[in-house]
């Protein structure tokens, strides 16, 4: 009897030993399962990449000049429209997590199911009814968020954006008479029209129109002297206009010549005195540039000071 009763302890024990590695392994299978990392998830993947990189995989093998800059310009415009916009709205509405029922531990048959489940129903119904009667109408809610009004406001956004671009490219196309004077060691003044969207470039090209002696050189050897600094070509008149730039003695936004004349001197006023912007070889620059006035010019610095 001893020796039966001993087996019977073991086995018992044995299945409890089973059920407890069985256990064991399952909740480590879970956890594996949840701590699995997923190959070749875009969690971490860089999504959006700059112009320059999208351009390199847009243009492989030879592309003509005007198709490379079309393709710039729709990557631009397309980033424009992502800066503008607001984050995309999701379709599927988030759903209230149910709340969990306690786990009840019942030894009775099917019927006390039923009556338990009928009763967390009508506990789930009064619930929701007190929750709905403790909403107050008259609390302002605009902060909440919104789908509707969000898309709205995109809406509104992208046509403000659209109509600012439109009103400063009629800005930029707008024509401007620019006095300047070819420099040598001695002024020659002339007058060329070009528009305020046009670069220091653009109008060195019409100025080297305008002197024969110029119409061998490159504009790349060419440098435009506005108030003592020498100004970089990729600028536009239209930068100066909009930032109301100045330089040493006076403003880069004025382009034609006109002196300040004043009764009374007041220093709290800035001089309100413009000067012909000098047109000058860099070859020249660079043999005179330790001579007045060259001696004086400086690279323009939008982040310093010359006041």
């Amino acid at each position: 009897m001893d020796s039966k009763a001993e087996g019977l302890r073991q086995s018992m024990f044995e299945k409890q030993r089973q059920k407890i590695y069985e256990e064991s392994e399952k909740e480590r299978q879970k956890n594996a399962k949840l701590s699995e990392v997923r190959v070749g998830s875009d969690k971490f993947v860089k999504t959006k990449t700059d112009i320059e990189s999208q351009l390199k995989s847009s243009t492989i093998g030879l592309t003509e000049l005007k198709d490379y800059r079309k393709i710039r310009e729709d990557l631009e415009e397309q980033q424009k429209r992502e800066a503008a916009k607001t984050a995309p709205l999701s379709d599927e509405k988030r759903k209230k997590k149910k709340k969990k029922q306690p786990l009840k531990l019942s030894f009775a048959g099917d019927e006390d199911e039923d009556e338990d489940e009928d009763e967390a129903e009508e506990e789930k119904k009064k619930e929701t009814k007190k929750r709905k009667l403790m909403k107050d109408p008259t609390v302002d809610t605009s902060f909440l968020p919104d789908r509707e009004r969000e898309e709205r406001e995109r809406i509104e956004r992208e046509e403000l954006r659209k109509e600012w671009i439109e009103k400063q490219e009629r800005v930029k196309n707008e024509k401007i008479d620019i006095t300047y004077s070819y420099w040598d060691g001695s002024g020659h003044r002339k007058v060329v029209t070009c528009k305020k969207g046009d670069t220091i470039q653009q109008f060195l090209d019409a100025c080297r129109q305008q002197f024969p002696q110029l119409r061998g050189v490159n504009t790349d050897n060419l440098l435009y002297v506005k108030e003592d600094l020498i100004i970089p070509h990729h600028y536009t008149f239209y930068d100066f206009i909009i930032n109301k730039a100045r330089g040493k003695s006076g403003p880069l936004f004025s382009f034609d010549v006109h002196e300040d004349i004043r009764f009374v001197n007041d220093a709290t006023i800035e001089k309100d005195e413009s000067h012909a912007g000098k047109v000058v070889e860099r070859a020249w620059y660079e043999r005179n540039k330790h001579i007045f006035p060259a001696s004086r010019w400086e690279i323009f610095d939008p982040a310093k000071s010359v006041s």
